[in-house]
Parts: structure tokens; C-alpha cells; sequence
């Protein structure tokens, strides 16, 4: 559930004793201005970019920079996607729960759009299922968070699903080209398993990261609850630092490869085309915290 994912959040923030307040400039340390249009978004779960656009998964909604800069809603829909990923392809998976009035069961379950976020397709698991991370390997196996039930699932067509480990996590990343392997951020560490997700090892090492996500095999990259990006070439073994994203708080994270990231924090959503050693504000919102 929602709560599980803030608490163990939180508990990410206490281990390392860290302040997670916003930083209030438009311009942040070590970043570039972009817009500086702002709107309000209660809540920022995913990013993500398809055909080189960007798109953000909010607590109301899927959204866009538009001609302004400002956020701008993608399709009609205001659901809580909590759960997001763009496939290799360019579709969108997500899960979370309807927007307040809307008919349907409180959990998405599995839901896609191959129309950019314009329009959204049921997959499996409505009323069941609350994913709060999602990940795609190369070959389309989707591996999702069950939030509900405090378990990793894995499916290798979005319908039919498989049990795995039963952890408590808060991002899980899959690793390009080793087949069956996947790594989860928990507040001990991050954490491994080469089997699939049906087990996982004891902590790679003392580094605690909030969020995780491979751009190519010797590129995975983690930001801890402070916003210090790491970067590490031997699957979370070892880290080393690259810079801070600005902007406060993490809230999502995605390594379209090697160089380009995506990040969202407190104050915005952040590019970076050099493998994060510098960030450009590409979305100014107003956001609520945590984003969880």
C-alpha cells in the first residue's frame, strides 16, 4: 500500500539522517535553468521518455512539457499512477489507483497505452493489484512490485503472472542483457537476485539508494534520499558519486542510457545528457513532499 512505500521511504531517510527539505531557487547548484513556468502536482511516481519526449507520472495524472514549458495533462485521464514504465517499444505500462469519482476498482492492476498516455487498456489484475514499481527487461518480461501483498511478480506477457520473493522494497531495477537478474533498493541496502527475483542476497554494500535504474550493463545508476547520484559499473557492488541532482527529495529516477537521465525531485523534473554529471530543469512543479 501507499503507506508501506512512504514508510519505508522514510526509513531510507533515517538511516542516513538526512534533511529532506526542498531547495527554493528556480536555478539549483549545478543546474541549468529550463522553464520556469510552474504548476501544481501534488505528487511526481515515475518519469520516463518516448520518441525523446518526456513524460511524468503524477498522484493526478500523466504529463508533458507543453509549448510553455508548463505541464500539460496527456489524454483525460487524472488516475494515481504509482507504478510506471515506458517499454522498449515506446507503450506505456502503470498501475496505481482511479481518480476519486471514477468508477472501477480501487487497485489499476496492470494497465497500457500504446498511444503515448492518450488512452489506457486494462492488462490483468484490476481490483487486485497495486504496482508501485515497474520494470521491462529486453526481451518484454515486465517485473512489477506488488505493493498489496509485499511481493516482486513477474510476467512474461503483462496477463499471466508468477510469484516471487516476498520483500520490502521501494524501486526495483532489471539488469540489460543478464538475463534474470534484478536488483531492489530496501532500507538495508540494494539488494540482488540472479534467479529471477525468487531470491535475493544480503546487501551489496553500506550504500544506501533510494531509487535505481540501469542505462546499459556497466551503467546502473542509484540517487540516495539526499539527491546524491551514485553510478556503479559492477551491478551495485561498488559506487561512486557523479554529482547532486538539484532540486531536494528524490522522487523518481529513469537512466534512458548510459548518458541521458531523468530524474524528479521536490522543485522539478531534470535532465542530464552526460551521464548526470550536470542537470537542465525540464518541468518546475510544486510538489508535495516525498512523492509517496
Amino acid at each position: 500500500m501507499k503507506k508501506h512505500r512512504a514508510a519505508l521511504a522514510a526509513a531510507l531517510t533515517t538511516a542516513l539522517a538526512l534533511a529532506l527539505t526542498a531547495c527554493g531557487s528556480d536555478d539549483a547548484p549545478g543546474s541549468k535553468a529550463g522553464s520556469d513556468a510552474t504548476t501544481a502536482l501534488s505528487h511526481i511516481h515515475g518519469v520516463g521518455s518516448a520518441a525523446g519526449k518526456l513524460y511524468v507520472a503524477t498522484h493526478e495524472g500523466v504529463y508533458t512539457p507543453g509549448a510553455d514549458g508548463r505541464p500539460a495533462l496527456v489524454g483525460d485521464r487524472k488516475d494515481d499512477f504509482m507504478g510506471f514504465t515506458v517499454t522498449p517499444k515506446g507503450d506505456f505500462l502503470a498501475s496505481g489507483h482511479p481518480a476519486p469519482g471514477t468508477d472501477g476498482p480501487s487497485n489499476l492492476g496492470l494497465i497500457s497505452s500504446a498511444d503515448k498516455g492518450t488512452s489506457w487498456t486494462t492488462r490483468s489484475l484490476a481490483g487486485e493489484v497495486d504496482f508501485h514499481s515497474l520494470d521491462i527487461s529486453a526481451d518484454a518480461t515486465v517485473y512489477g512490485y506488488d505493493s498489496t501483498n509485499g511481493r516482486l511478480r513477474v510476467s512474461r506477457d503483462g496477463v499471466a503472472w508468477e510469484d516471487r520473493a516476498e520483500l520490502g522494497l521501494l524501486d526495483i531495477a532489471v539488469a540489460p542483457g543478464t538475463p534474470g537478474t534484478v536488483l531492489a533498493s530496501t532500507e538495508k541496502g540494494v539488494v540482488r537476485s540472479t534467479d529471477d527475483g525468487r531470491a535475493f542476497g544480503r546487501p551489496l554494500s553500506g550504500q544506501l539508494v533510494a531509487y535505481v535504474s540501469w542505462g546499459a550493463p556497466d551503467a546502473l545508476f542509484g540517487v540516495d534520499p539526499d539527491g546524491v547520484l551514485l553510478r556503479s559499473a559492477d551491478a551495485g557492488g561498488t559506487w561512486s558519486r557523479v554529482s547532486t541532482v538539484p532540486g531536494g527529495a528524490p522522487q523518481a529516477l529513469t537512466a534512458v542510457d548510459a548518458r541521458r537521465l531523468l530524474a524528479a525531485t521536490q522543485d522539478g523534473v531534470y535532465e542530464s545528457v552526460d551521464g548526470g554529471k550536470s542537470f537542465t530543469r525540464r518541468m518546475a512543479v510544486t510538489s508535495g513532499g516525498d512523492g509517496h
